[in-house]
């Protein structure tokens, strides 16, 4: 799995933080909406139902008033009126009957029934003082108003009016009465403004009837029985409002009034989609805003952590390229944040040790080798006479053993050789003695002196030269050089492989001389190392062994020194090159 980079996790952990808090703001938002608008609504439906227990207490209380008027003219002030005046009177109330459609009715003082607007059999004469509405009248001297009364005919509920008539002195005298049939001509409000879907029901808890869902000429509907309609539960629970849901799942917000006088339960249900409906509309509105809102704070997100990241990114690449190239001496900038300026200095420190250890390094190569050098040359000299007989015929095998001995003796001098060599010129401190030099000359006199070697190898030597080029270059390190690149091109190519060394003028006062075989090229993953000191693409290997890792390197330091470069190229074969100055362009320089 791919490691995702500084910046890529500053970006997703800003962003995810500005998501995850807008997703808890937008949940908490959401939920806070919902239960807003369900405290609206309960409120909305408390003052509903309260709208509507006011207008039935309103309707009570005219009645009343209005039959404590009619009351207080039933007497002369000292006893109730005869009963002829009672009659008359009471045919002369046509706003009573109006306001108590039952009927009218005159009580003494023992609440018998003595006069009446309207006969019904067998209702005067008849006692009614024991009737508790008769009896909490007769007490208070107040007007009252009875529960709701089932009839014993009708099925029907009535409700009975009461208000005392008394005589100066404060005596009672008797009782005016009125009834209402709550079928016929109820109390409530015949439109009862309400909200669409919103349910409405008047419950008489006394006798447990729907006083809201009564109809003329039928009985009394009673309440449902316990678990047929929660609502109705739910208004008797006692608990005055609230969430329920019915038996088909859908869920209400009801709110209760009770009105004490009669003992009734005004009960206000509305769909919870009203308090969701608006609430869902405020949170898509919320939610865009906050989409909006998140769109440019991401943005901003990404562009400050580039702008923080960025420093290290350039740091990064610099460090890198620092590594690939061992000989570069740059460092980093100690500017921006503490965190960067402290990297920043650990590793121009680190620079500095590597410098100083590179510097102690070569100090010891370099003494190491000259100390090497002069016993080495004795001891090469020494075996070159042994080998020519100077100290007499040798056994074949001792011979052979001389023979080895040389051999990697002076394959050692050539390390020593090239160290010594590198170091100068790394240094500063290696000599060219630059001139112009025929160029085929030159190349012929390196194919003639690798040709050996390129016979060992069973490797064609072949020179593709024009005798019209001429470079400015020192001859010796131009023939090491050459040396290098044929030896190189020898080692690494077939057996029966061709290795060309050529010459042409690419560049008008540049000459090129390439040295191409038909080996398998340079390794894609080696190539930043190719001339790097102590670089062997094979290491490891039999032909790694035999050089010593220094000749590409130092090619390109003499390659330098003369104002020239050297490169690589594949294609059907390694093809090294060597660019320097035609002896034109550097006549023209020198004039």
């Amino acid at each position: 799995m791919r490691t995702l980079s500084l910046n890529a996790r500053i970006v997703l952990l800003a962003s995810s933080s500005i998501v995850i808090s807008a997703a808890l703001i937008l949940f908490i938002a959401y939920d806070r909406l919902v239960r807003d608008f369900e405290q609206v609504l309960t409120e909305r439906q408390a003052l509903q139902t309260a709208a509507v227990a006011s207008k039935v207490n309103e309707e009570l209380s005219i009645r009343l008033n209005a039959l404590e008027a009619f009351a207080s003219v039933l007497t002369d002030g000292n006893n109730l009126l005869p009963l002829p005046q009672l009659e008359m009177l009471l045919g002369r109330q046509p706003n009573l009957e109006r306001l108590f459609g039952g009927g009218l009715l005159i009580f003494d003082d023992h609440g018998v029934a003595v006069a009446e607007n309207r006969f019904v059999p067998n209702r005067l004469g008849t006692s009614y003082a024991d009737r508790p509405h008769f009896e909490r009248a007769m007490q208070s001297r107040t007007p009252i108003v009875s529960r709701p009364i089932i009839g014993r005919t009708t099925d029907l509920p009535l409700l009975s009016f009461l208000a005392p008539v008394e005589s100066d002195h404060g005596d009672l005298l008797g009782l005016a009465g009125g009834t209402i049939n709550l079928a016929e001509a109820g109390i409530l409000p015949e439109e009862i403004k309400t909200d669409e879907g919103t349910i409405l029901k008047v419950l008489d808890t006394g006798n447990f009837i729907q006083v809201g869902a009564l109809r003329k000429d039928q009985p009394a509907p009673d309440l449902p029985p316990p678990g047929e309609d929660p609502l109705i539960d739910a208004a008797l629970s006692g608990i005055p409002f609230g969430v329920v849901t019915d038996l088909s799942g859908q869920r209400w917000v009801y709110t209760t009034q009770h009105l004490d006088r009669l003992g009734w339960l005004f009960l206000s249900a509305a769909p919870y989609e009203q308090a969701i409906q608006p609430a869902k509309a405020s949170f898509r509105s919320f939610l865009w805003i906050s989409l909006t809102t998140m769109l440019p704070l991401l943005l901003i997100t990404y562009i400050v952590s580039r702008a923080a990241t960025r420093q290290l990114g350039g740091m990064s690449q610099k460090i890198n390229r620092m590594a690939a190239d061992s000989t570069s001496t740059q460092r980093l900038n100690a500017k921006g944040p503490a965190e960067t300026r402290n990297l920043a200095k650990a590793f121009n420190t680190l620079m500095a040790e590597r410098e100083a250890l590179d510097v102690l390094k070569n100090q010891f190569v370099s003494n190491v080798s000259h100390e090497l050098r002069t016993p080495l040359t004795s001891i090469n000299g020494s075996l070159r006479l042994l080998q020519s007989g100077s100290a007499g015929e040798l056994p074949p095998k001792a011979s052979a053993m001389v023979e080895l001995a040389l051999r990697n003796g002076q394959q050692l001098q050539a390390l020593i050789t090239d160290l010594l060599d590198f170091e100068k010129a790394v240094a500063g401190k290696l000599n060219v003695q630059m001139r112009d030099i025929d160029l085929s000359e030159a190349i012929e006199a390196a194919c003639a002196g690798n040709r050996p070697m390129a016979g060992h190898y069973s490797v064609k030597l072949v020179a593709k030269t024009d005798s019209m080029l001429s470079v400015f270059a020192d001859p010796d390190r131009l023939r090491q050089i050459l040396d290098n690149f044929i030896s190189n091109a020898i080692k690494h190519s077939p057996s029966d492989g061709v290795v060309a060394v050529s010459a042409s003028s690419t560049v008008p006062g540049i000459v090129r001389i390439m040295v191409s075989d038909q080996g398998q090229g340079v390794p894609e993953h080696f190539l930043p190392h190719l001339f790097q000191r102590f670089a062997q693409a094979e290491a490891g290997s039999n032909r790694a062994k035999a050089g010593t890792g220094l000749g590409l390197a130092i090619c390109r330091e003499l390659a330098g020194l003369m104002s020239g470069k050297v490169g690589y190229d594949y294609s059907n074969g390694a093809h090294f090159w060597l660019e320097l100055c035609a002896k034109e362009r550097q006549g023209e320089d020198h004039l």
